[in-house]
This record gives C-alpha cells, sequence and structure tokens, in this order.
C-alpha cells in the first residue's frame, strides 16, 4: 500500500491541469496562497479560476477527508451555504418569466403561514432582504437547536409563524435573513409543483452541464465525492461539523468549482434564461427611502481596488465558499472550503491580485488596508489612553469595549478581542480579526470620542457613543435570576446567580457570565438583553436583540 503523503499528492498532481504557456510563475504564486491548506494532514479548499468560458487553472489544497485520506481536487463536492442563494433566486425570475408569479406577489398569497403583520411583504422583498423578517437560523439557535441536530420545513415554517412582529417594516431596511430565501424555495414548490432541488436539476443545473450539482434536502442522502466539513478543535488538530438541517433556498447547494464554471459562464452567454434575465438577476434592491443597494438577487455588486465585482459568499457548518465575478475582464475566481476558519473571499481576492493586479488600483489610504508598518504614526500609551473605554451602539445595544495593553489599542467586541493598528492619529484597523474592522474617533465637545466602526464589506459604519459601564452589587445581580419564556421561539432560558456573577443555563448556550452594559442591560457573546420592570420596579422580562433578530420578548415565570 503507497504511504498517505504520496497518494495525496498524487491526486494533487492529476487535479491540477498544466498551465497556459507563461503562467508557470502565476501558478506558484496562486500555490503560496493556499499553503497553508497544501497538507495531508489538514482540510482544504479548491480553487477554480474562469475566464472567457475556459477554466484557467483547478486544483485543489488539502485533505476532503481525513479520516480515508482523501484529497481534495476540482471534482470534489462542497456544501456552499449562502453562495446558494443565487440559484433559488434564478427559479424565482424563471417562474416570474413564465407568469407562475409574480415579484411584486404578497408572500402571504403563497405562504399564509406567515403572520400578517399589516402591511405586505412581497416576493422583490425576500430577494434582496428587505422583508423585515426575523431569521429564522437565529431563532433556532436561541430556541436551543444546534446545526448537527435534525430539522426539516416545517420546523421553519413553525417557528416562523410564531413571530408576533418583524425586526422592521417591509421596505424600510436591508437586514440580511436566511427567512426570506427559505421562504422563496417554498414558493418554488407551491408555484411550480416541483420541490427546489426537482425544479433547479431540471431547469438549470441539467441545461448548465452541472453534473454534480444538487439541493440537498435530505440528511440522510449519500453524495458521491463530498468534502467532510471540519472545524479546528481545542488543543489542536480538526473534528468534524457536519449539519443535519434540511431546508433549502437559503443554502444546501452541493457543487464542484468544475460546475461553477458552467454556471459562471451562463452569465455571459445565458443558455438558461436569456440576457435580459441576467441582467434583472443583477438589478439591486431599493428601499422606500429611495436608496439603492448593493444587493441584487443573491449577488452583492461592489468594487475590488478599483474593478467591478459581483460575488456572494457562504458559511456553513465546517464549509465555506466564495464566487467572485470580474464582469467586465470575464474573470471569476471560485474558492471553496471544508473548515470553519477558512476565509475564501480573503483568497479569491489575492488570487484574482496574482491574474489582474497589473489592472488594479493601488488601495486608497481611506481603506481599510494596513499602512506600511514603517509608515504608521506612532501613538504614545498616554496618547491611547484617550480612546480607552466603553462605547455602546444605541442602536443595537452592542458594546465596544477599548482597552491598552502593552502599549497597544485592544477592542472587545461580541465576545470577540482584536488588536488595533494606528493608521491615522484618530483611526485604527484590526490587525488578527477575521473581518477586518476600521474604528474612526469623533471629537465631541467634552470627554471622550464618540466612535464610527465599520466591519469589511459593510458601506456604512456604525456608530457608539462613550458609556460608563453599569456596576450592579452582587444583590443587584441576584434579582434577575429565573425562569424566563418565550413563546416566539417556544422555549424557556434559566438564569442564575452564582459565584458573584449571572448565568444562561441553556442547550447549546455559552458558559460565559453575562456582562452589565447600561442599567438593566447586559450582553452576552452578541446577544443584547435589556429586562423590563414593572411599576412597582420589579422585574418581568426582557427583550433580546441578537443581530438578524430583534425584540424578541421574554416573560419571567419564577425567581
Amino acid at each position: 500500500m503507497l504511504p498517505l503523503a504520496f497518494c495525496a499528492l498524487a491526486a494533487s498532481m492529476l487535479s491540477r491541469p498544466p498551465e497556459p504557456h507563461g503562467l508557470s510563475d502565476v501558478g506558484a504564486r496562486v500555490d503560496a496562497i493556499f499553503r497553508e491548506y497544501d497538507r495531508t494532514d489538514s482540510p482544504g479548499c479548491a480553487l477554480g479560476v474562469y475566464r472567457d468560458g475556459s477554466i484557467l487553472a483547478a486544483r485543489g489544497y488539502g485533505m476532503a477527508n481525513l479520516e480515508l485520506g482523501v484529497a481534495i481536487s476540482p471534482q470534489t463536492v462542497f456544501d456552499i451555504g449562502s453562495t446558494s442563494k443565487q440559484f433559488t433566486a434564478l427559479s424565482i425570475h424563471l417562474l416570474a418569466r413564465e407568469g407562475k408569479l409574480s415579484l411584486d406577489d404578497d408572500v402571504r398569497r403563497w405562504i399564509p403561514e406567515v403572520p400578517d403583520y399589516g402591511k405586505k411583504i412581497t416576493i422583490r422583498n425576500l430577494l434582496h432582504h428587505t422583508g423585515g423578517l426575523r431569521d429564522y437560523i437565529e431563532l433556532m439557535d436561541l430556541q436551543g437547536v444546534q446545526t448537527e441536530d435534525l430539522t426539516t420545513d416545517q420546523d421553519a415554517l413553525q417557528i416562523i409563524s410564531r413571530q408576533k412582529a418583524p425586526n422592521f417594516a417591509p421596505g424600510d431596511q436591508h437586514l440580511y435573513s436566511n427567512t426570506g430565501y427559505f421562504l422563496l424555495s417554498v414558493v418554488v414548490r407551491r408555484a411550480s409543483g416541483r420541490t427546489l432541488r426537482d425544479f433547479a436539476a431540471e431547469r438549470i443545473f441539467v441545461p448548465l452541464g452541472m453534473r454534480h450539482t444538487q439541493y440537498n434536502d435530505a440528511h440522510a442522502r449519500i453524495i458521491p465525492g463530498r468534502a467532510t466539513g471540519y472545524r479546528k478543535a481545542e488543543g489542536g488538530g480538526f473534528e468534524i461539523d457536519m449539519s443535519d438541517w434540511e431546508q433549502t433556498g437559503d443554502g444546501a447547494v452541493q457543487t464542484t468549482v468544475e460546475d461553477l464554471s458552467r454556471w459562471d459562464q451562463n452569465f455571459y452567454e445565458p443558455r438558461v434564461g436569456d440576457r435580459e434575465l441576467v441582467a434583472e438577476m443583477q438589478v439591486p434592491g431599493v428601499l422606500n427611502s429611495g436608496k439603492k443597494l448593493t444587493y441584487a438577487s443573491a449577488l452583492v455588486l461592489g468594487a475590488y481596488r478599483g474593478l467591478p465585482i459581483v460575488s456572494h459568499g457562504g458559511s456553513w457548518a465546517g464549509y465555506r465558499a466564495q464566487l467572485l465575478r470580474f464582469p467586465e475582464q470575464k474573470f471569476s475566481v471560485a474558492c471553496l472550503c471544508n473548515v470553519g476558519n477558512a476565509n475564501p473571499t480573503a483568497l479569491a481576492q489575492k488570487v484574482a491580485e496574482v491574474y489582474l493586479g497589473d489592472r488594479m488600483q493601488p488601495e486608497p489610504r481611506s481603506s481599510q488596508e494596513a499602512a506600511p508598518r514603517d509608515s504608521r504614526p506612532r501613538l504614545s500609551a498616554d496618547q491611547l489612553r484617550r480612546f480607552a473605554g466603553s462605547y455602546r451602539d444605541p442602536a443595537s445595544g452592542m458594546v465596544l469595549v477599548l482597552s491598552v495593553e502593552q502599549n497597544k489599542l485592544t477592542a472587545e467586541l461580541q465576545g470577540r478581542r482584536f488588536v488595533l493598528a494606528p493608521v491615522a492619529p484618530d483611526r485604527f484597523i484590526s490587525e488578527d480579526a477575521r473581518v477586518r474592522q476600521e474604528i474612526t474617533f469623533e471629537p465631541t465637545r467634552a470627554g471622550r470620542p464618540h466612535v464610527r466602526l465599520r466591519s469589511e464589506g459593510e458601506d456604512e459604519a456604525e456608530l457608539f457613543e462613550p458609556i460608563e459601564l453599569w456596576k450592579p452589587s452582587e444583590a443587584d445581580l441576584a434579582e434577575f435570576g429565573g425562569d424566563y419564556a418565550s413563546e416566539e421561539i417556544d422555549t424557556t432560558w434559566r438564569i442564575v446567580f452564582e459565584n458573584g456573577r449571572l448565568f444562561i443555563r441553556h442547550r447549546g448556550f455559552p458558559s460565559d457570565p453575562l456582562r452589565p452594559t447600561i442599567p438593566d442591560a447586559f450582553t452576552i457573546n452578541g446577544i443584547q438583553l435589556a429586562f423590563d420592570r414593572s411599576p412597582s420596579r420589579a422585574i418581568t422580562g426582557f427583550h433580546l436583540d441578537a443581530g438578524r433578530v430583534r425584540a424578541i420578548a421574554f416573560a419571567k415565570r419564577s425567581g
């Protein structure tokens, strides 16, 4: 029997077509980008590079299955998470073209299980994430459901139907919500008479020759060539990270980098739909205010270093994905990974720089990219301390804590800590966060400045105001202990007072303590709890905000 390392190397070599003439250096530079994954003891990524309908490069780095010693190749199948949404969107547009539905239909025409909130939520709202419906994945997470649990369409519909209010009125805001795209899968089934799995296979995947692509709506289905999803294990190594959720629409497409080249080419030479339909897919949403979004039908429109791009990423269980298109250059990069700490967006961008770098603009000084270290301003510990303290986003309740450690400004946000590097006297960027953060300090008339925080990929910055953290006594904290029930997510949480701190005891919840922010408010891992009191000052419950779900009500049942 051949050694594992030799087998993996041979599979990797067989999966790599010869480089076009003159591109050997390009291939070496691309390989260097994936060096940390190109091992026989690590999961990794598959890469596809496309231009003018041809595959320039298709390679595998790392292992598809660590237990069996199977290497990743261009034929390896990955779950692409939310990158799947564009196939759902095309299915809806095809049905609209045929007159089976209208994008301006009230979603309740097709799914009466969605509560009537007094204002029409349209299919178009769902396509653009402007419907205001709470995210069913976060609702299930708060309920205690884990990604490895078995959940069905009926489970998702049931929890959606229990919601007594939306996050906001339809069309008022844009907030990414998996609920909308899951509901679109139900619309496809009820409008066409076929499941999204069958409809997409017949109308998209088979016509495009995507032989290894499918929606997976059955947790026990065998999918030949599928990579196992992994996450990093505490103490080193990896552990399996797979999901048994059966919902489709918001995710669940299984595909390869070779098949995605056929999908990518359909945007230039449509075989499914026509040029008018492809153009309609790329029309961005518009809010009630008239503001135009960068989000179209599951396609994000933007620019990277001066070049227009169309993209969408995906993340589910131990899988990560990105399909990045440069339409003017007819050039695209697909990066599919089977380990949860991978960042395929950054990897795809680096690959694009190898091929298109001479056409790209230098990063502007206002971007989130770090300035060269030797040109960064040097701020003393005393200069940094004037920024230290706590800041709160009044809209979400999120708290940002800044402190000075070893002459560096550090930040803690939603349970994550990262170091901030100065790029100007009043502007910093995160050095070690997976999603880069840019922080700008705005002076106020008195006291500490306000903070503008912008996350990589977001158009707008969030405003954080300086606060003095509430410091309750142990007697104050003990008052919050008890059982709290939510009708909307059909679950009960227990809050306990132990060793001078408050903890939430609930399945799947972190063991970290609740952290006080302002009076009667706490935060834990990105979740904000604001407690309610009666006129007599007795605690009656709390309202919860967790990013994609807002104002979930819990009532106190016992002390």
